[in-house]
C-alpha cells in the first residue's frame, strides 16, 4: 500500500434497489425464478415475498443500479484533494453509459489508475459487468478482471487488504472506518434504505450523496492506510450532484 500513488487511485461504489417495487410487481415467470434462486437460502417463517426487498437489491439478476460515485485525488499546492463524481437516475442504460464514457477519458489520461473500493472484488465490479450485459452494453477491457492474472488486477479492494489473508473474516466499511478512527458520516439512511428511499420517495440525490459519502470514508482508509493525514472538509470537492 506505501508504494500506491494516489494519483492513480480511483474511488468507487455503487448503489442498487431491487428491479420492481415488490415481489408481487413482478410477472409469474420472475416469481418463479425468484423462488427457484432463493429456496435454499430463504430465513424460516419468511415467505419469498418478504425476502424479495430484503436480498433482491443486491442481486445482479432482479436488481439495477441507481447510483455509481466516483472519487480520485488531485494535488494542488501540495495539498490533496478528493474530487467525487456521481451518476444517478432512473435509466439504468443511460447511468451506465455515462459512467463508462467518464472512464474512457480518465483511462485514456492515466491508465495506471487503480479501481478503489470496499468489497469492489466481489460486489461493485463484477455487479457493473453483469448489468452491462443485462442493459446489451460491452464491458471495457479496463473492468473485465475475469481472465486477468491477479498481478495485472488494477484493483486496489479495502475489504480484502484488511483481511491479511484471513478468509473468514468480514468487516463492513463502517466498522473498518471506526477501528481505524475514519470519522464515520452521519447520515439519515444507511445500505438497508436505500430501496425504501427510491421505490417509495423516488429521491435520488439523497441516495447520490450517501453514495460519495462512502466513496469519502473509503479515501480516507486508503489515507490511514498509509500514514497519511485525514481529509478535512476543505479538501473534499463534489463535482456533480
Amino acid at each position: 500500500m506505501q508504494n500506491i500513488v494516489l494519483e492513480n487511485v480511483l474511488l468507487i461504489d455503487i448503489e442498487t434497489v431491487s428491479a420492481y417495487p415488490s415481489f408481487e410487481d413482478m410477472n409469474a415467470e420472475w416469481q418463479s425464478l425468484w423462488q427457484e434462486k432463493t429456496q435454499r437460502t430463504l430465513p424460516e417463517n419468511t415467505t419469498a415475498s418478504e425476502f424479495y426487498p430484503q436480498r433482491a437489491g443486491v442481486m445482479a439478476e432482479f436488481a439495477k443500479i441507481v447510483c455509481i460515485s466516483i472519487g480520485y485525488f488531485k494535488k494542488l499546492n501540495d495539498v490533496y484533494q478528493l474530487r467525487l463524481k456521481s451518476f444517478y437516475g432512473e435509466d439504468e442504460k443511460k447511468l451506465l453509459e455515462e459512467f463508462i464514457t467518464n472512464l474512457d477519458q480518465i483511462e485514456a489520461t492515466n491508465n495506471k489508475g487503480c479501481f478503489t473500493g470496499h468489497n469492489i472484488k466481489e460486489f461493485d465490479i463484477p455487479f457493473i459487468c453483469r448489468r452491462l450485459l443485462i442493459n446489451n452494453l460491452p464491458i471495457p477491457v479496463y473492468l473485465d478482471f475475469q481472465n486477468m492474472k491477479p498481478w495485472d488486477t488494477n484493483m486496489i479492494d479495502t475489504f480484502q487488504y484488511w483481511r491479511f489473508g484471513d478468509y473468514k473474516h468480514y468487516t463492513s466499511l463502517k466498522l473498518l472506518a471506526a477501528a481505524l478512527g475514519v470519522p464515520s458520516p452521519k447520515d439519515d439512511i444507511d445500505g438497508s434504505m436505500v430501496g425504501e428511499v427510491y421505490w417509495k420517495e423516488n429521491n435520488l440525490k439523497r441516495i447520490a450523496i450517501y453514495c460519495q459519502k462512502d466513496v469519502v470514508t473509503t479515501g480516507n482508509i486508503i489515507l490511514r492506510f498509509k500514514n497519511m493525514p485525514l481529509l478535512t472538509e476543505e479538501q473534499i470537492v463534489s463535482v456533480s450532484l
